[in-house]
């Protein structure tokens, strides 16, 4: 496998200075990032399957082991906080549990009977996606949730960094980004991990607009937790209505702090008409606005 052969670029590495370390492992990243454009095609498809499903209510689930686990979950916790995603429709399936998020647990990769159980304890159905990543694409752990989550119907999704991987023939949609031979050897922290975050970045960001939660480059659906974040939703609204700083917290508030049903507040939809209107839009701010501006 290319992520665990030693890479000749690097033999030395240990006794070369600091700055020429620090430079080679940027190269290496950047080369990282460049992998995932040929992968855009499947990124595509992939979201445009998943976006009908969560749509109706199937919940987003990523499986994964080791850096490609913590990677996994740290691209959907991020998911409700900018998005508003509901909590409830997502779910992780990570090889030794949330002690794995922190620290190594022994031979959990390689228990392929623990993820097909966890997967089936999930009860999925048709509308669930779930994206399976593994950098070397033959976690049996990653592997059995992929093949319990197609026997359940559900939407799978596989990403991994070798051309190949057994992992592709698990899944309905394969995501290759081909890293190749990493700085150091095996540690796909590196060259896949870098690979991986951004791959997810773009496929939960396209999904995540596609639901929706995005209008003109804003995160319309994001959830204001502190006093920066609702000074950021009064911005938001001003740049989508024209009112003034006064009117738009008027309107936040009478909209429970949520934005796009602010925007319709601020237009003259009382709350109540407001949310009818998103509802009918299916929560696209967009077309709400066009059924107000023509009604």
């Amino acid at each position: 496998m290319g992520t665990e052969t030693a890479s000749r670029r690097f033999r030395g590495i240990d006794a070369w200075e600091d700055a020429e370390i620090l430079d080679a492992l940027l190269e290496s990243q950047l080369a990282a990032v460049a992998s995932v454009r040929p992968a855009l095609p499947a990124l595509a498809a992939a979201a445009a399957d998943a976006a009908p499903r969560l749509r109706r209510g199937g919940r987003l689930v990523y499986a994964g082991a080791g850096t490609s686990g913590r990677v996994a979950a740290q691209d959907g916790s991020e998911l409700f906080p900018t998005f508003g995603h509901p909590q409830d429709k997502l779910a992780y399936l990570i090889a030794g549990g949330a002690t794995a998020l922190s620290r190594p647990v022994e031979n959990a990769e390689d228990d392929a009977g623990a993820g097909q159980s966890e997967a089936a304890a999930l009860r999925l159905g048709p509308d669930d996606v779930v994206i399976g990543i593994a950098a070397s694409g033959g976690t049996p752990y990653t592997r059995a949730v992929l093949q319990e989550a197609a026997r359940a119907g559900a939407l799978t999704i596989a990403v991994a960094s070798n051309p190949g991987a057994p992992i592709f023939g698990d899944a309905a949609h394969a995501v290759l980004l081909a890293t190749g031979e990493e700085p150091i050897a095996g540690s796909t922290r590196l060259k896949a991990g870098t690979a991986q975050k951004v791959a997810l970045n773009l496929f939960s960001t396209l999904v995540m607009t596609r639901l929706g939660h995005v209008y003109d480059g804003l995160m319309v659906d994001m959830q204001p937790t502190n006093a920066k974040l609702n000074d950021r939703s009064v911005r938001m609204l001003r740049a989508i209505v024209p009112v003034d700083e006064a009117a738009a917290r008027a309107a936040l508030q009478a909209a429970g702090q949520n934005v796009k049903l602010a925007a319709l507040v601020a237009l003259g939809d009382s709350a109540e008409d407001g949310r009818r209107r998103l509802d009918a839009a299916g929560g696209d701010l967009r077309r709400a606005l066009a059924a107000k501006q023509g009604s």
